[in-house]
């Protein structure tokens, strides 16, 4: 890592809390050349200064280091799963169901577990903590107002029956929301809740350094409860789960041992 660029991970972690030497160098390093270059400096600690002084820039810069792409029921298939396959299997077991969907971004993900806990599991109750470290994204997901592309994957049904049509887009009705509780969270820094049946994070691992994925999947196994799920994304699969103390139970849910 050269100089300049360790001395802007230094003076980002200082500002924001965020540790960039946690992610994937090379691709965060392109994000950040991208916007140094745009702003015309010099060097990335030259970039860091000026952020750290503008907060358009910063919440700019914050914007690039959070990847926010998300879309309602994501890789269909995996939720038939979810539906199908782990949700019954936990509701043996729970007489409410607890749920973090840990890296939510503009809300896509968490509403998506909202439909299916509404549609599946009526007279159970649940709740949803939707996170992220981005707070723009989390007031966009609080707002919950899509394009129609968002829901291209969603069941047309769920979509009439938990949204509201409007002239550009979608709005998310008051009775998918109440059950979700949005909160700012910097996965790598802050302290986890625990007792979760379900934890979702997809698409998120594969942006973070092996050691950051270390520390993440330990820390998503203590706040699973006894044969709670953790949900990942469609590319990145747990290699030796045990050594967490977690088992596979389908193609991306891994099970917490008891």
């Amino acid at each position: 890592m050269d100089t300049d660029y360790e001395l802007f991970i230094k003076k980002i972690k200082k500002q924001t809390g965020i540790d960039l030497s946690l992610y994937k160098e090379a691709q965060m390093k392109r994000r950040m050349q991208t916007l140094k270059d745009k702003r015309n400096c010099g060097s990335f600690a030259q970039y860091a200064e000026l952020a750290a002084g503008d907060p358009v820039m910063l919440e700019e810069l914050l914007d690039r280091i959070t990847i926010n792409v998300s879309e309602f029921y994501r890789n269909r298939t995996r939720w038939a799963d979810l539906e199908e396959k782990i949700l019954p299997e936990l509701l043996k077991n729970t007489k409410d169901i607890k749920i973090w969907s840990a890296a939510c971004s503009t809300g896509e993900e968490p509403y998506t577990l909202a439909m299916i806990m509404e549609q599946h599991t009526r007279r159970v109750p649940y709740s949803i903590l939707a996170t992220d470290i981005d707070e723009q994204v989390l007031k966009q997901a609080e707002h919950g107002f899509y394009f129609e592309k968002s829901v291209a994957e969603a069941p047309r049904a769920a979509v009439e029956r938990f949204m509201d049509k409007h002239k550009h887009g979608l709005a998310v009705k008051k009775e998918l929301k109440r059950n979700i509780n949005f909160n700012k969270l910097n996965l790598l820094a802050d302290e986890f809740r625990s007792g979760f049946d379900l934890i979702v994070c997809r698409n998120v691992m594969i942006y973070f350094t092996d050691e950051a994925k270390e520390i993440l999947y330990r820390k998503f196994a203590r706040a699973l409860r006894d044969d709670g799920i953790l949900f990942v994304g469609s590319t990145e699969q747990i290699f030796h789960p045990g050594k967490y103390g977690l088992e596979a139970v389908e193609p991306f849910f891994y099970r917490k041992k008891p």
